[in-house]
């Protein structure tokens, strides 16, 4: 089944076909130009094809079954020591020599679209797109199809992994004498392949790899939404190279990354969750199931910060005047959406109680023979997990960084410093180990289109959630927290089932938020009743405002999670405008998730949520695998009348308002907190109808607060007035629960 696109409609097409030959490592060699508002550098890719990949299953008897015959070897990350060198130093002939595509000042020869293809070295053969197989059935050769938009391919050619020094060992070979394409890709496989307990080998291997010079131009073309790339006489995925590297730039309005302007006038470029995701950041494979690691290597003025998704905490390296360079990596694998990036003039924030050596904890939680322990078999394909390191299973808070613009420095150590310690210890304890090592804290530039972004190791944070006391700043924190088990420890396996990740963080940020400020019992089920009252007023003005389509959970229903024989797919309104000022994905899976916490009692639930993060951690699911696993953990007399049929029916496949959420929602409240605000919002509306001079919205606020109300009332009155004054007072595009 192959999935025809039909450009006037608004699904997000994933081009690239993972069924055929998945990307495992990404190496990224990239200089940031602020006066061209370009990323131009290289990507080596990395690849395993299909017949030597393990078939994923999200199945709760798939893991079971491998709980049962396969055991990893874990280590935790460490900072890993590459040779920081100016690594553009290969060539496409024998031996390393400086390369450069064309000097400045040359023109630039691409096409409309800003790309460039190589045909013109292919006289007399027709555009690969009509030729060339994309599977490994065919008599034409085989056609890698990368996930590619908004950028200027370069030159795409193979690499020669096997002029590395000391590459032989892969090979369980003395001495490579006759070299093949077969023997490269066979490098390239026990590379990958191995164990996880040698990642820093692993990866010192990738970055020399990367180095390589090449051997060989490949044939490329490129459309709309993607990089296609063939070798002539290679027919199947198994004869095509594993290892290749692709010369690239972005273009200064390329979709994936913001070229803007910090608080104080001072440029800088950052990821900001484009519906595209990084595909105009470089090209790759887009499909979640396509999860790989990475490594990078970003070039900036010395006056600039670089951060990244990366499990070490990077410090600059001077590579001539001027000039810095910065080095990241992951070792956990993840879809290549999860990527993050930002430069700019950011000042660190120092806390007060904090790691101040960022290097020596790193090191303290490494792994050792004392420190391991079986905690049950992960199910996910192997890597450094911390879930098995008894270190890291302890450890309540994880070490962190944050970042500011240098004018919001007293906001931030007034407000979010304080915050962060206490929210990352109650995250740990109501679900268990921290799936990530370390945590980047960055607040981004005014013109950022939400409230807060997490990404693996690093969150942002807009400037909103430094006003408003604790209250938005706390709740924001926690749930992007959140998102590090449900987003991206756990997955989405298809995109559309954006519940899964935007509603648990929105359950959970509540429970996190009750934890961090110690309430007592009542005090938080108060306060988590008010957030229901105005989430449920939120829910109802969204399923009035919006088209039905766009209210269903689980669109694509017995179709989820299907894709093509090739592994394309398209995102079901993944590139629709309405979508991004949309909530109901995040509402309608908070109560799906509230009504079960309720049915089953906090207890058994929270106790089970810890249960499932364990299993699937690591891994892409559905929304079955967890409605499955949690039915089947529960005892029967709770079971009543709850089945993955009937919630599907009435909560993911349905628009419009739930059923037994509109029972629920008729029942009075008997929630005190919730009467009060009531009262008091009541009052200050009546006060708004009458005739009177226009005041400032701060006075007006600092009135509501020296009013004679409880100081807990006063404390929750910033949760429904607060976030209106801020957002009058920065005018943001903003979803108020992302």
């Amino acid at each position: 089944m192959e999935v025809k696109l039909d450009p006037s409609r608004d699904d997000l097409p994933l081009m690239a076909n993972t069924s055929h030959i998945l990307v495992k490592h990404y190496v990224l060699d990239l200089d940031v130009n602020f006066e061209s508002q370009v990323i131009e550098g290289t990507i080596v890719l990395f690849f395993e094809c299909e017949n030597r990949v393990r078939k994923y299953s999200s199945s709760t008897e798939e893991v079971c079954r491998l709980e049962s015959n396969e055991t990893c070897k874990f280590r935790m990350s460490e900072l890993c020591h590459v040779p920081v060198t100016n690594t553009r130093t290969f060539s496409s002939t024998t031996g390393y020599n400086d390369f450069s595509l064309y000097s400045k000042g040359e023109k630039d020869t691409s096409d409309k679209d800003g790309n460039h293809d190589n045909q013109e070295l292919t006289s007399g053969i027709p555009s690969s797109k009509y030729c060339c197989d994309t599977g490994n059935h065919g008599s034409e050769d085989f056609l890698l199809v990368l996930d590619c938009c908004d950028l200027s391919v370069l030159k795409v050619e193979e690499v020669d992994v096997a002029a590395v020094p000391g590459i032989e060992k892969l090979t369980r070979s003395p001495k490579l004498t006759v070299v093949s394409e077969e023997l490269r890709n066979q490098i390239v496989h026990e590379l990958v392949a191995l164990p996880a307990d040698h990642w820093r080998e692993q990866l010192d291997y990738y970055f020399h790899c990367s180095q390589a010079p090449g051997c060989g131009e490949l044939m490329f073309d490129t459309d709309i939404w993607s990089l296609q790339i063939r070798k002539t006489g290679a027919q199947t995925a198994t004869d095509f190279p594993h290892a290749i590297r692709i010369q690239y730039r972005t273009k200064p309005m390329g979709r994936s990354v913001t070229w803007t302007s910090d608080q104080t006038g001072r440029p800088c470029v950052y990821t900001m969750g484009s519906p595209i995701n990084n595909r105009a950041l470089f090209p790759c494979q887009e499909p979640p199931v396509a999860m790989s690691t990475w490594q990078a290597t970003v070039q900036a003025a010395a006056s600039f910060v670089v951060l990244m998704s990366g499990e070490n905490s990077a410090k600059p390296t001077q590579l001539r005047e001027g000039c810095s360079s910065w080095y990241y990596y992951v070792t956990m694998p993840m879809p290549a959406s999860t990527f993050t990036i930002a430069v700019g003039s950011w000042t660190e924030m120092k806390p007060e109680t904090c790691f101040s050596n960022t290097l020596a904890t790193e090191r303290a939680f490494s792994l050792s023979e004392a420190d391991f322990r079986h905690v049950g078999i992960c199910g996910h394909m192997e890597y450094p997990c911390r879930f098995q390191n008894a270190s890291a299973t302890t450890q309540k808070v994880i070490p962190y960084r944050v970042f500011v613009p240098e004018c919001l420095q007293r906001a931030c150590q007034e407000t979010l410093l304080q915050l962060i310690s206490p929210c990352l210890s109650a995250a740990h304890s109501v679900l268990g180990t921290h799936p990530f090592s370390r945590l980047d804290v960055l607040i981004v530039p005014a013109n950022f289109p939400s409230l807060g972004m997490a990404s693996p190791h690093i969150i942002f944070l807009s400037q909103s959630t430094l006003t408003g006391a604790s209250q938005l700043c706390g709740t924001r924190l926690c749930h992007e927290i959140a998102h590090a088990w449900f987003g991206l420890a756990i997955g989405a396996r298809d995109w559309t089932e954006e519940w899964l990740s935007e509603g648990f963080a929105t359950h959970l940020e509540d429970v996190f938020w009750a934890e961090a400020q110690q309430l007592a019992p009542h005090e938080a089920q108060e306060q988590q009743e008010l957030r229901a009252c105005l989430r449920w007023r939120r829910l109802q003005d969204e399923v009035r405002d919006s088209s039905e389509e766009l209210q269903v959970l689980r669109p694509n229903k017995e179709k989820t999670g299907h894709v093509s024989d090739s592994g394309s797919s398209v995102i079901k309104h993944g590139l629709n405008p309405e979508k991004v000022f949309m909530q109901v994905h995040y509402l309608k899976g908070y109560f799906l998730l509230r009504f079960l916490a309720k049915r089953l009692g906090d207890d058994i639930y929270f106790s089970f949520l810890k249960k499932f993060v364990h299993t699937f951690h690591g891994q892409l699911i559905l929304s079955q695998d967890f409605l499955q696993m949690l039915l089947e953990s529960i005892p029967e007399e709770k079971r009543v009348e709850l089945s993955v049929e009937n919630i599907f029916q009435d909560w993911l496949e349905s628009s419009g308002i739930p059923q037994p959420l509109q029972t629920e929602r008729q029942a009075p409240a008997g929630c005190e907190l919730v009467r009060l605000v009531g009262a008091e919002v009541a009052k200050w509306i009546r006060v708004n109808r009458r005739p009177r001079k226009r005041k400032r919205g701060k006075e007006v606020f600092e009135k509501v607060f020296s009013s004679s109300l409880p100081a807990s009332l006063t404390r929750t009155l910033v949760i429904c007035i607060g976030p209106i004054c801020v957002m009058k007072n920065h005018p943001l595009t903003s979803r108020s629960s992302d």
